[in-house]
């Protein structure tokens, strides 16, 4: 088959590219263009900077197949950048891995694909598939500390049809070892653990930079309402938080709840995070409905465990407490390893 392989210029996507090659495929390397500097320069941290692009090209050169750069900045910006600022602005904590999976790599990337001919998109992801019964499973990658299947819960049928993970088939070390074997220039390089677009500093940073509107100070009050603090933005704290709020009580308090229209974070004890009820929107089923079963095991974070729950509609009730759930975040449902899908939390109670 002719395959596109999506190539970060990282390991991962690298012996994913390396791997489909192994197996007799007319392979194809992009780089895809996400983010440049105010004058279309490519940053020096974060993604698309110019040694990742050129880490790219010399595997692509090295295992002697042709290599393109595309560039999706505009519908990265549009799609995930401009979504990102404002769901911090209104109060959310986003996945902005999510809508980029979403948004740009199994979806323009597949119109790309379709247009150069290529059977399957090939990428680094820790994650895998299996037709069975004539239906695609979307599986949790071989190695747990790095299963990315989290970040795929909105991929159908059409989708996995036309996507492999190579990669999710091996643990990390298997990787690199494959890649050290074959002489590839990422075999040892570090992995970034930084929001792409972001680069090395925080998210706070890169908000008063390109919307300093979010940045609008209000007051940190208790569950009863009682001022306790100053903070400098609803965009600087997220659900959870405890740290960096300059709130000294005697105890540790918690961000519990974010109130954007008055620019209030309201902190609490950790029992005061407890939620027992999602409500999610946008979900979508892998298997393109959902299961007659509706019992689920539901992960908020990436790395996060799970916790039994049921669906019903748009609401998750979860048999045990789960905490510091935020507005923003993707509820992925699984069972055992299989993804079943996933949707973006708008509510919790």
């Amino acid at each position: 088959m002719r395959v596109l392989a999506a190539m970060s210029g990282g390991v991962d996507s690298s012996v994913a590219a390396a791997s489909m090659l192994e197996e007799g495929h007319d392979v194809v390397g992009v780089t895809l263009k996400l983010w440049s500097g105010p004058n279309g320069e490519a940053p020096t941290a974060g993604c698309c900077t110019v040694s990742d692009a050129e880490d790219a090209r010399r595997v692509a050169a090295q295992l002697d197949i042709p290599y393109y750069v595309l560039d999706y900045s505009d519908v990265f910006m549009d799609g995930v950048v401009e979504r990102f600022v404002a769901d911090y602005a209104s109060g959310r904590t986003p996945n902005p891995c999510i809508e980029c999976n979403r948004t740009v790599k199994f979806s323009r990337l597949l119109d790309h694909a379709a247009e150069l001919e290529c059977d399957l998109v090939v990428t680094g992801h820790y994650a895998r598939t299996r037709l069975e019964g004539g239906r695609w499973r979307l599986l949790r990658g071989v190695d747990a500390a790095k299963d990315q299947s989290y970040v795929l819960s909105m991929l159908d049928q059409d989708t996995l049809a036309r996507v492999r993970f190579p990669v999710g088939e091996f643990t990390k070390d298997e990787t690199r070892r494959r890649a050290a074997e074959l002489g590839l220039r990422t075999a040892s390089k570090p992995e970034s653990q930084d929001i792409c677009f972001v680069g090395n500093g925080d998210y706070r940073d890169f908000l008063r930079r390109v919307a300093p509107e979010t940045e609008r100070p209000g007051p940190i009050v208790d569950v009863d309402g009682r001022k306790v603090g100053a903070h400098r933005g609803v965009a600087t704290v997220t659900i959870g938080q405890r740290r960096g709020l300059g709130v000294a009580v005697g105890e540790p308090r918690y961000v519990v709840e974010v109130r954007p229209d008055t620019a209030t974070v309201v902190v609490g004890r950790r029992e005061d995070l407890a939620v027992r009820e999602l409500v999610v929107e946008e979900i979508s089923w892998v298997a393109g409905e959902p299961p007659a079963d509706r019992d689920v095991e539901v992960q908020y974070r990436a790395h996060g465990e799970t916790v039994a729950g049921v669906v019903s509609g748009s609401v998750v009730t979860l048999a045990e407490p789960a905490f510091g759930v935020a507005p923003g975040q993707t509820a992925t449902f699984y069972r055992g390893d299989e993804v079943l899908g996933g949707g973006i939390v708008v509510a919790t109670r």
